[in-house]
Parts: C-alpha cells; structure tokens; sequence
C-alpha cells in the first residue's frame, strides 16, 4: 500500500489516502476465500449433500488453498484424495496433493495438474462426491491441452488473446475448445460432482457458471464456431498459433466432439453453488467507508472495457451521478477491464485504468482521490496490485520531471509513472479473486 508518509507535506488527499488504503483493504477481507467457503457450508442442504460420502478434492485458483483448508475444517469426514492446484507456493495440507501452476498462462505444472484432476474424477465411483473449490486463475491452473495440442501450443494461443485484449469470457471460449477438462469435461468424467466457486466474472453474464475457470464442472453453451470467430479477430489472428486454430477448424467440422451442453445426462449429478464474488467486496468496502464518514455511493454496474477509455469514463461517470452526493463522498465500484498491449512498458489494466482517469479528475473535482486495485493482489506482469491517483498527480508528475501522461499511456508503461510518484498499491498475493475494486473519494 502507498504508505501515507511518502505523500507531499502540502498534499490536502493524504487523509484520503490513508482512508482509500483502508476501505481497500477492507474490500479484500470482505472476498476473503476462507470466509467465503465458511459461510457456504453453514447451509444446510449443502451440508447434507456432502456429508456422509466418499470425497475427492481439486482445488484451483489463486483461492485454492485457503478454500481447501475451510473445506477440511468442517469437512466431517476425511477426504480421501485430493489435489491444490494454486499459482502460489506453500505448505502442503494433507492429505491433499500440491502442485504449483502457471498464471495467467499455463505452465508444465498446470499440464500435471490437469492430467491429475481427470485421474482423480475418473476414480469417483459409486457412492462418491468430487467436491470442485474453483477460484480465479483456474482456467491456466488446470490445463489438459487437446488432442495434437503441446504446452507451447496452449501458451501462445493464450498469450494471443491476453495481448489482444479479449474479455475474459472470450478467452474462455477459446481454452474451453482447445482442453481435454474444461467445459464440462471434468465433470463428465466423476459423475457426482459439488462445485463451490468463488467469482471473477462480471460480463457479459455476471458470474457465469460456465466461464469461471472455462466451467469444468458445467454445461458448456459456446461452440467450436464461436472460439474459431475469437481467434480469427484482428488483433488476436496473427500471433495465435496456427495448430490450435486448426484443431478449433476441425471442431467446427465436426471432426472433433464438442463440449457437454445443456441437458447432457453426464452432468446430472453436477451441481454448481456460487459462494462468492465482487459484491462481498463491495459491500465489506461500504461498510468501512460508512464507519470512517463517508457518503456512500455504490454503482451497480461493472467497470468494463479497455482500461484507457474506461478510466476517464468512470470519472465523467461518477461526476455525473454524484455530483450533488452529500461531502464527503465515496464512490465504489468493480468489475474488469481489459488491456490491448501495443507498447512496450509495464503495467496491468488497473494502472492504466488509473492512469487514464488522472487528467478528468483533476478537470471535474477539486479534491478527489481513486484507487483501483485487483483483489488478488496482482496486476499484470508487476509486482503492484494497482494504482492510485488524486488531483495533484499531475502536478507531482511535472514537478518530478517524469514522462508525460499520455506518452505513458501509449506505451502501456502506467508502472512507471505510478513508481516514480510513489502510487503504487502493493499488497502481495492475497489468496482470493473477485475482479478488481475501484474506491473513489470526493471532499
């Protein structure tokens, strides 16, 4: 977190500064995924769906292992088998396997984990229950590429569309169609299945069963059409892999089977239960900017879109449907924006996000302050979970000699204009996910 010393003595944001810290991490406790999987299993006729039976367990997602340790707290019986698939290294919770995996793109640890999940669903039997904890970053967690598909293959087609600044349920599309486990497919395998699932989803269907972690576990509505139309856009086409385009065209022929759709009987017993998602995080946000003052606004919709537009849209939005809000104010929201990356610096869609709404702040509020951070404590390929900014950023900007605004914006490079003023939000890796957290403050 920005630490509130290290603003300037003559900055009238500080205390908005120390109070953005504080409602973001409130916000993230509020996600927290072992009180999310806690508060799941207190109901009832979830309870007794589980108790009494023979249970394997696959976890992943950047929540894996603290959804897996609630699990086994209240759990009456041991699991039996079981496997962690989380992108961060830690102690192993017996009697649960763990493997370390790739993330945002999958890695030869995601492969083993992947081939692992199906062995262990194609062990249920009989009376047996696969319990499934999903969470963000399951989709490069587990990764069981096609049939003529490598690791490689799987990489770069990912990395095509991350570049290319696709939704996420786009992304999805395509992974789901290019996986031996995703869409369906894991369940298909174990018959008996409870998925608890921790959300990062917000569109276009917010929280859509079938596109948290590309839907392992449920009936998969999108076609091999529909992911060959995704890879063949513009700005994905010429750097997606050319043999998984032609896996994706032999799918749409109808060479290869599709995914289970809706009303597949090898999906009968599967049953899905969301646990979680943005809305804990911006209700435990709310309650702290209550108790700290403030007015508080929250807006329903979520923040999407590419991360330059999106931010000074937000801003306009938010003067828009605020402006005569009672002082102070905080304006919350959340959701997930995208990043088309065609520069060369550093960053994730939050610091861009951040950075494109500096100049309309300033221009609209005489005293205002945002934050956007992603609640999994990771922001692009850098070490910050986000950015804030108020209405004296560009005045530090200039008056510390950095480069402009908007050359920082073209080259994708917010990192360094945030490092220099000292505005970067560094919370580590916080064990959850659901989507990122905008705290805008107006005096």
């Amino acid at each position: 977190m920005v630490r509130p010393e290290e603003a300037p003595l003559n900055d009238t944001t500080a205390p908005f500064r120390r109070h953005l810290n504080a409602i973001v991490a409130a916000g993230i406790a509020g996600a927290s995924a072992h009180r999310l999987v806690a508060r799941a299993l207190r109901d009832a006729a979830l309870g007794e769906r589980i108790a009494g039976r023979p249970i394997t367990l696959v976890a992943a997602g950047k929540a894996a292992a603290p959804m897996t340790s609630a699990f086994l707290e209240w759990c009456p019986r041991p699991v039996h088998a079981g496997l962690i698939a989380d992108p961060t290294p830690g102690k192993p919770i017996d009697p649960i396997e763990r493997m370390v995996v790739g993330h945002p793109v999958p890695d030869a640890g995601s492969v083993s984990a992947g081939r692992r999940a199906i062995e262990l669903a194609n062990q249920v039997a009989g009376d047996g229950l696969l319990v499934v904890l999903l969470s963000g970053g399951a989709s490069a967690a587990l990764a069981a590429p096609a049939a003529g598909l490598t690791l490689e293959d799987k990489v770069q087609a990912t990395r095509a569309l991350l570049r290319g600044g696709v939704p996420i349920d786009r992304i999805n599309c395509v992974r789901k169609h290019l996986s031996r486990i995703k869409g369906g497919r894991l369940a298909a395998a174990a018959g008996a299945v409870v998925t608890l699932a921790i959300s990062d989803v917000v569109g276009p269907a917010a929280d859509d069963p079938a596109v948290i972690g590309s839907g392992p576990t449920t009936p998969d509505p999108t076609s091999f059409a529909e992911a060959l139309d995704v890879a063949a856009d513009g700005a994905v086409r010429s750097a997606f892999p050319r043999v998984a385009r032609e896996v994706l065209t032999r799918g749409r022929q109808g060479l290869i089977p599709e995914t289970p759709k809706p009303g597949d009987p090898r999906l009968e017993q599967s049953r899905f239960h969301l646990i979680g998602s943005r809305r804990d995080a911006l209700d435990a946000a709310a309650r702290c900017a209550a108790g700290l003052g403030y007015h508080v606004v929250t807006l329903p919709d979520p923040v999407i879109g590419e991360a330059r537009a999106a931010g000074g849209a937000h801003i306009r939005r938010a003067a828009a449907q605020c402006g005569a809000a009672p002082r102070p104010a905080c304006i919350l929201s959340s959701g997930e924006t995208t990043v088309e990356v065609t520069g060369t610096g550093r960053g994730g869609r939050n610091q861009e996000f951040a950075l494109a709404a500096a100049e309309p702040l300033a221009a609209l509020f005489d005293r205002a302050a945002l934050a956007s951070v992603g609640t999994d404590g990771i922001d692009g390929p850098t070490d910050a979970a986000g950015a804030i900014v108020d209405t004296t950023t560009l005045a530090r900007a200039r008056d510390r000699g950095g480069p402009a605004l908007r050359r920082c914006l073209d080259r994708n490079d917010s990192y360094s204009f945030f490092d220099r003023l000292d505005d970067l939000v560094r919370t580590g890796p916080t064990r959850t996910n659901v989507g990122d957290l905008q705290v805008m403050l107006i005096g």
